[in-house]
């Protein structure tokens, strides 16, 4: 299994997403502002992967901080936390993490335990938030597995495997899920642009897994379903609002209206550490714009010319109903989704470690 952030000698490990699929590598964080950068800049991207990130990286943060005073200590928390906040804004998994981290710290503070064992306990928190993460996906993938048939031709859009999680991926975890039951699946990988998370990772990850894949542009989506080549599209999601709808990567929102006309089913899978329930529709979630280079060049080569305004929103949203069934590590929830989703399991995980 891919390993795609996790503690290590003291230190937050993650493979470098930006130089996949031609160089495996990894970059070792030992400053908490190296995993803020690297979640900025892409070297770590999928929601659930950034909230465990998130949590390493504050562990790691807290761990070399040296005010030992209890105003000190929860200033220097405070900050931290704020500082991963304001790294990615759409991804949900970000701050469910960031308040996790919190609870445990805030338990710590209010048992008067010592400003080093908080530390020790947080460390353990962000590792055990890693665990569970692999273990939810595989409980998600065994959930969705019933939704795909053998013989089914299935299209992704940008990356929701191993790569965007803590290991084996939501999306792509259903996927691998159907695999593990011996059904025969053949994967359409849309590219993504426009930083290509299709193309570069997701493409690689199935082939790296032996998994019958096609790889095709963006625009090429409606023509497949036209002529009857998709089966059913499968993405994952970086938050999921309370009545459910969902946003994901730029691009989603098409292919759920394409799926409709087609009358082709298309399924979110999703932790429930994505869904949102303060948040009321998608029309309230925070959508991050980031910056013009990812559109006008790719790897680094210039494709428009200098001068040319660009729009770069890096995600949207998709009304709930477009979406036949959102899968979640709890079950496969279907309309209406608010009532759904208010009925879902919240708080912590059955089976988490004690707080301390």
């Amino acid at each position: 299994m891919i390993r795609t952030v996790y503690w290590e000698n003291d230190a937050v490990v993650m493979i470098d997403q930006r130089a996949l699929p031609g160089e495996e590598r990894y970059l070792t964080c030992r400053d908490y502002r190296d995993v803020i950068a690297a979640i900025k800049d892409l070297a770590v991207r999928g929601a659930p992967a950034i909230g465990v990130a998130a949590a390493l990286g504050i562990a790691l943060g807290m761990r070399a901080s040296t005010d030992d005073t209890v105003d000190g200590f929860r200033q220097g928390f405070q900050r931290i936390c704020h500082e991963f906040a304001q790294s990615r804004p759409t991804a949900r998994n970000l701050f469910w993490a960031i308040e996790r981290m919190k609870g445990r710290c805030a338990a710590g503070l209010a048992a008067g335990l010592s400003p080093e064992k908080i530390r020790e306990a947080l460390i353990r928190e962000a590792q055990q938030i890693t665990r569970e993460d692999i273990a939810i996906n595989r409980r998600l993938g065994r959930a969705g597995c019933d939704l795909i048939r053998s013989g089914d031709s299935i299209l992704t859009h940008c990356n929701a495997g191993a790569l965007a999680t803590a290991g084996y991926g939501t999306a792509l975890g259903v996927i691998r899920a159907a695999r593990a039951a011996k059904k025969k699946v053949h994967v359409y990988v849309d590219e993504t642009r426009p930083v290509l998370q299709g193309a570069r990772l997701t493409a690689w990850e199935l082939m790296r897994e032996g998994i019958p894949a096609t790889l095709i542009t963006d625009s090429m989506a409606g023509t497949l379903m036209a002529q009857g080549k998709i089966d059913l599209v499968l993405t994952g999601a970086d938050r999921i609002a309370a009545n459910g709808d969902t946003a994901n990567k730029i691009g989603t929102y098409a292919l759920a209206v394409l799926a409709k006309v087609h009358k082709i089913p298309f399924y979110v899978a999703g932790p429930l550490s994505t869904i949102d329930r303060s948040i009321r529709s998608g029309a309230d979630i925070p959508i991050e714009t980031r910056g013009p280079a990812e559109v006008f060049q790719v790897q680094g080569l210039r494709i428009a010319p200098e001068g040319v305004a660009v729009f770069n929103p890096a995600f949207d949203v998709t009304p709930h109903r477009y979406i036949s069934a959102i899968i979640t590590e709890a079950g496969v929830i279907r309309r209406p989704y608010q009532k759904a989703i208010a009925a879902l399991p919240g708080g912590r995980n059955k089976g988490d470690a004690p707080l301390f």
